[in-house]
């Protein structure tokens, strides 16, 4: 039974609907304790002052923001505390904008919000029906574990979710992207065509259970088998020699083993040819930036080229 890790409203004017809010995601990453090969003792770390090298105490840690180079600004842990927000137990809602307007990339973590009480359930019910039947998510704040957060309240399976958001300056612009390709000349339409066929070919319904993390999997088995004393030996793949790709051939292939294969034939293939196409460009980029880089000899032969002029500027004159 999942355990309610915050409670407080969703507040929006004068309605105020209880509501209890539920972790919505968990991890499944592998974690592994460092320890000491032959005695397989746990490696602990401590905390050691650069200046002496000598451990420190908790007490005798505290907090600075580097503004320079070996400068620090130390800020007090009461100071600190006046300035964190209290936990609120508030959602509160500021506007409501359209659901598809909100990029994924400012959503955070996600936890489910259920009615807290009988009486919540009402209120609860007709918020939730009527997002929904409005497409509109609600946006505010909320201070969970005093840290303040910007969340989005939106309808999601029948319930309520809260997704903790990233503020604006905390997202990256496309403009500080050097290599993203921005605005340039348009695909030749036999290629769009064909790119657009791969596209529907591979179209189906959203099911996040038809994706594994094959990675994870394959370390448990690993782990499991290790611990009950089988011998496991692990065979590398040997590298294969990337084949010269040809835009529209890969194009025109990867349509084949669509209709050939299915899905996971036509992933393969297209994985396939990503990565040669991506050794390609990185091939392509390494010879670009050596072919711009200047020479030495090129700054050695300009030298002796002024010379050459001023010699015979100045064997005119003498003449």
């Amino acid at each position: 039974m999942a355990r309610a890790i915050w409670s407080g409203s969703i507040s929006f004017g004068l309605v105020s609907v209880p509501v209890k809010a539920y972790a919505a995601v968990r991890d499944h990453k592998v974690h592994f304790n460092q320890l000491e090969k032959g005695t397989g003792a746990r490696i602990n770390y401590k905390k050691v002052s650069d200046k002496t090298g000598k451990e420190v105490t908790a007490d005798d840690i505290e907090s600075g923001y580097e503004i320079a180079s070996g400068k620090y600004v130390v800020v007090e842990d009461e100071e600190l505390e006046k300035l964190r927000p209290r936990t609120s137990r508030t959602i509160d809602v500021a506007d409501f904008v359209e659901l598809s307007q909100i990029d994924p990339i400012y959503y955070e973590r996600t936890y489910w919000l259920g009615p807290d009480g009988e009486a919540a359930e009402r209120p609860y019910r007709l918020l939730l029906a009527a997002m929904e039947a409005e497409g509109k998510a609600g946006i505010g704040t909320v201070v969970m574990r005093k840290k303040q957060y910007l969340a989005a309240i939106r309808p999601l399976d029948g319930a309520l979710a809260m997704s903790t958001m990233r503020f604006a300056d905390e997202v990256v612009p496309q403009a500080e992207v050097d290599d993203l390709p921005g605005k340039g000349a348009k695909p030749e339409p036999r290629e769009l065509k064909l790119a657009s066929q791969i596209i529907g070919s591979l179209a189906t319904d959203w099911d996040p259970k038809r994706y594994h993390d094959t990675y994870t999997e394959e370390l448990k088995e690993l782990i499991e088998a290790k611990a009950k004393g089988k011998k496991i030996v692990v065979e590398e793949e040997a590298p294969a020699e990337a084949a010269v790709v040809d835009l529209m051939q890969a194009l025109e292939a990867s349509l084949e083993a669509a209709r050939k294969g299915g899905g996971r034939k036509l992933a393969s293939e297209v994985a396939k040819v990503a990565d040669q196409l991506a050794e390609q460009a990185e091939e392509g980029g390494k010879a670009r930036a050596k072919k711009a880089a200047p020479k030495k000899t090129a700054g050695k032969k300009s030298s002796n080229a002024k010379k050459a002029t001023s010699t015979k500027a100045a064997s005119r004159k003498s003449a």
